[in-house]
Order: C-alpha cells, then structure tokens, then sequence
C-alpha cells in the first residue's frame, strides 16, 4: 500500500517528534523524590559542616513532616577538618583527615542504598586554585563515586556551600601571600569553590545525581545585602548559621519536589525552632551520628573507636518511636 504525500508528510512530523522526546528523557538527569529515599539506608559524608549535621536535622525533619506515612533512615557521619583530596596545609600540628581512610568501614557497616557527600571547603587547603588542587579534588570525588557505586549505593553529591571573606576581613589574605590556610585563608577563596561547584554540578553519570547548593547561596547572600549589607550566612566565613543550614536543606529539598510551606527564611527558621517535633527529631539525628561517627572510627589529635552501636541504635528506636507517635497525633488533628 502506497501512502499518500499528506500521509509521509505526518509520519515524518511523528517520526521526528518521537526521537526528540526520546532524545530529550534521555539525555535528562534522573529527577528525584521523597519516595527515592523511602524505606532506604542514607549515609550523609562531609567535613564539620555535617558535623554539625543541622542541615540534615532540618532535611530529615521536613523529610518525615511532609511524608508522615514514609520511612526514612539517616545517619550522618560528618568529620571536622576532613577532605575528599587528601590534601592538607603545612605545618598543621596533625593532617587533614582523608575520608578514604574510613570509607570503605562506613560503607560496610552502614550499608547505605543512598549516599549523599558535601566536600569541597577544605580541600582547596584555603589557597588560590591550582591545577594540582584541582585535580586532587576531581580524582577524590571520582574515586568517593566509584567506592560507593561498587556496593550498588546511589550518589547524591552536594556542592560545597561558600566562602565569605567579609565577616573574617582581618584575617584573609589577598594574592602572592605565602601563608594561606584555615586561619589565613585567601581573600578570594570562594572563586575555588565555585570551580569546584560548576565542575561537581556537570558531571552525568548513572546514579549519581548533584544539587548545587553555593550557586543559591551566593546568590540569596547577595540580594540581602542589598538591603542588609553586613548579611552573612556564616560568622566565620566557613560554617554557615542555623539559616544558612535552613537554606541548604530547602536546597535539598527542591531537588526532591518537596514542598516548602513558608519560603521567608527567618520566619520559617522561627516555626521550625518552636515546634517540638524538630527538637525530637533533631536529638534523634545527632545521636545516631555521634554513636555512628564512634563506632567507624576515625583519626584526629587522636584515633576513636568504639566497639558496638547497638546501645545507640535501642536509644535512637525509643526516640524515633516518640517521633512517630507525634506524627500520628499531627495526622489526627489536621484530618
């Protein structure tokens, strides 16, 4: 059977528009949402900025708010000082801490399905970039990334949140200084971690996704100050403040489709610290990552190791179910 001109004409039109759809899906990062992480072991890895682990407190507490009929497992295991690199400053009185000396522990005895990793702060060491720096930092977080995906774990790869030289101006240093560091860090250091952020957020590979956490943080930085100039999310131009871990838990959030129900940053900040479910769900986080952290092990001034978690877990169960006993009660009053 011959087909018309007409008829050629509308199977080419569909012809063409299917290898755009096919072409569009796949060459699309893989979405993401609370269902991916529901039911699932997740490993949250970083330097002191997951140690102190707020962000994750507010992720996990939206995370079981939004989604009270969900369960979610999370254990964070962030380590002050420590580097994906391996890279360290001279003359500290002990190196860096390399998370590839406890990786393959965490991933064993954890056994996470999803990992998420938050590096990039120290492991430019607070110097102007170099191509060796940058090529340590690369060859780390490929090398995090192929670890992980050989246990068959998702990657979940947060870009390092910025640098603010404004609240440290007596102590950052500018070009050709030879003494740059963590109490001297380089004036334009945030330059650094925005390669290393560009660099992180155009990766494509398989399971392995990014969200980009500098970029909106720089950028909701510079808009306060447009009003408030001495506006900062850290005091130390390092550690962000309760906002600004607020802000990177949204930024988590976003890339999981999860709705967030006030978007005026303090005014949310004010909800969330009054309401009793976070404070349950945020000592039920730095529990787990404290006996967690222990019973790794990892290497400081000095090394720490501890020989069981079962004690820390039977606590963690106690309060996870004081937690959903609140959710429940939440579910009953607003039905």
């Amino acid at each position: 059977m011959y087909l018309t001109r007409r008829q050629n004409w509308l199977l080419y039109l569909f012809s063409l528009l299917l290898l755009l759809v096919i072409f569009y899906f796949c060459g699309q990062r893989p979405t993401m949402n609370a269902q991916l992480l529901h039911n699932k072991r997740i490993l949250f890895l970083g330097d002191s900025i997951t140690q102190n682990g707020m962000y994750v407190s507010f992720i996990e507490y939206y995370l079981q708010k939004q989604n009270p009929t969900l369960k979610f497992d999370i254990i964070s295991i962030g380590l002050s000082s420590e580097t994906v690199s391996g890279l360290s400053e001279n003359g500290r009185q002990f190196p860096r801490p390399n998370l590839h000396e406890r990786l393959q522990p965490a991933l064993e005895n954890v056994k996470p399905a999803i990992v998420v990793a938050c590096y990039g702060m120290n492991d430019g060491i607070y110097n102007p970039q170099s191509e060796t720096r940058m090529k340590a930092y690369q060859d780390g977080i490929l090398r995090l990334i192929n670890t992980i995906k050989a246990t068959g774990a998702s990657v979940i790869l947060l870009t390092p949140p910025p640098f603010d030289p404004l609240p440290i101006a007596e102590k950052v240093v500018a070009d050709g200084a030879d003494n740059y560091g963590y109490s001297t860090p380089y004036f334009h250091y945030d330059s650094v971690l925005s390669e290393y952020s560009s660099w992180l957020m155009s990766l494509n590979i398989a399971n392995v996704y990014a969200i980009d956490l500098h970029t909106p943080m720089n950028n909701y930085v510079k808009q306060q100050r447009q009003q408030t100039p001495n506006f900062c999310f850290s005091n130390d131009g390092v550690h962000p403040s309760a906002q600004g871990h607020l802000f990177m838990a949204w930024q988590f959030l976003k890339a999981l489709q999860i709705p967030l129900p006030n978007q005026n940053l303090p005014a949310e900040l004010s909800v969330i610290e009054a309401d009793p479910l976070f404070h349950l769900v945020a000592s039920h986080r730095q529990l787990r990552s404290t006996g967690w952290l222990k019973y790794i092990g990892y290497a400081l001034a000095e090394t720490v190791k501890s020989d069981s978690i079962q004690e820390v877990e039977k606590e963690a169960a106690d309060l996870q179910a004081k937690i959903e006993q609140m959710l429940q009660a939440f579910m009953t009053t607003t039905k």
